[in-house]
């Protein structure tokens, strides 16, 4: 359902993706980890088509990002870093002008929200300015906006970065209630991210993809079978 296809990017001199290739199939959430500054948003701005590549490309649903954006973002649902939103509207309201962008109407926009309402668990706050909510709510609502369309391909970057235990939890549980019917991508610092939500896990650092496996296939790569340990094996001397 996502391919990625030799993806690169470089910012005058300095080359922030190196090459980049990896597909994640349905049924799979694939966990994107590295250290800060390892190119791990880069990459998902540009396999969302928020940001052009140097080179490479992706293709989502057999659609070339670059050739078909529209028909490309039409099967991406993308929840950002630090999940932006119209803060004064209501939850309701907001999620109405989202599936009117994606081209819903009347019954049919009414059914979504009230899909993604319970999906997301926003019940308690529909009625609610997304400026008076927790940030657990407000990360919940840009959920909500990011699978308003129901995609094929979902990407979360750092999808519960700040939450507290409890808040983490919920949204992890709406991962995986999702995780059959999509392929997901989770770009993501939080080595227990892994072990909560991933079927596989890429680990980046320095723009280069360092190992690509399933968590128990990572852990085996050192003695002490700690994804940590695992993790800084791979990723010394890269960004921090």
């Amino acid at each position: 359902m996502l391919e990625v296809k030799n993806l690169k990017k470089r910012f005058g001199d300095f080359e922030a993706v190196k090459g980049i290739s990896f597909s994640v199939k349905k049924g799979e959430v694939l966990g994107f980890l590295g250290p800060n500054g390892a190119g791990k948003s880069t990459t998902m701005r540009m396999i969302t088509g928020f940001l052009p590549p140097t080179s490479g490309t992706a293709v989502i649903d057999g659609h070339d990002i670059a050739l078909e954006p529209v028909a490309a973002k039409a099967a991406i649902g993308y929840l950002p870093e630090s999940a932006p939103s119209y803060r004064a509207m209501v939850v309701e309201d907001y999620l109405t002008f989202i599936a009117e962008i994606r081209g819903f109407t009347g019954a049919a926009a009414r059914d979504a929200v009230a899909r993604v309402i319970e999906k997301a668990r926003l019940a308690p706050v529909a009625r609610k300015t997304i400026e008076t909510l927790s940030k657990g709510y407000r990360q919940r609502t840009c959920f909500a906006q990011a699978i308003i369309h129901d995609p094929k391909v979902l990407i979360m970057d750092e999808p519960t970065d700040g939450l507290d235990p409890n808040q983490k939890f919920t949204v992890r549980e709406m991962i995986k209630e999702m995780a059959a019917e999509k392929a997901i991508v989770i770009s993501t610092h939080i080595l227990e991210e892994v072990d909560a939500v991933c079927t596989r896990a890429i680990v980046i650092a320095d723009g280069e993809i360092k190992a690509d496996g399933t968590p128990a296939q990572l852990k085996a790569m050192d003695p002490s079978g700690r994804l940590d340990v695992v993790f800084r094996n791979l990723t010394k001397g890269g960004a921090q």
